[in-house]
């Protein structure tokens, strides 16, 4: 399989969240791929995820029940483990679907309320730090 070359931030689409052309950062740091959740509930074998965000018009506050989940533990940048729920679901990069693994965290406070990390980039995904926007801009093209 031919690995595309992506830059170190896109805007993507999570139809199964509905989710369109999310500022994303690729983050070959980071293991696992992590979305912002404003809030997670847990309840009768259910995750009922909140997609909500002052600083990111796209995540109005849909609300996604998800009756597959597990849960992970993450460890950040700083060392810091923490045990997060992860999702499977659906993401369209260059055209393409593709299902991707992702813990939800409150990203509040960082620039891109999605991280892509190497479990997902891996065999699919050239990074070039020097790009952006690649797939966003050839969709547009289309």
């Amino acid at each position: 399989m031919k690995t595309q070359t992506i830059g170190r931030t896109d805007k993507i689409d999570f139809p199964e969240l509905q989710l369109f052309e999310v500022d994303v950062k690729i983050d070959t740091g980071a293991y696992t791929s992590a979305i912002h959740c404003s809030k997670i509930i847990e309840k009768n074998n259910s995750l009922i995820c909140t997609f909500h965000s002052e600083g990111h018009p796209n995540f109005s506050g849909v609300e996604v029940t998800f009756s597959s989940f597990s849960r992970t533990n993450v460890k950040s940048s700083n060392g810091f483990k923490e045990n997060r729920f992860k999702i499977k679901t659906d993401v369209i990069i260059f055209g393409k679907t593709y299902k991707i693994n992702l813990t939800l965290s409150t990203r509040d406070d960082m620039k891109f309320p999605v991280l892509i990390g190497r479990q997902f980039l891996s065999k699919k995904f050239l990074v070039d730090v020097d790009q952006k926007n690649i797939s966003f801009n050839a969709s547009k093209r289309a």
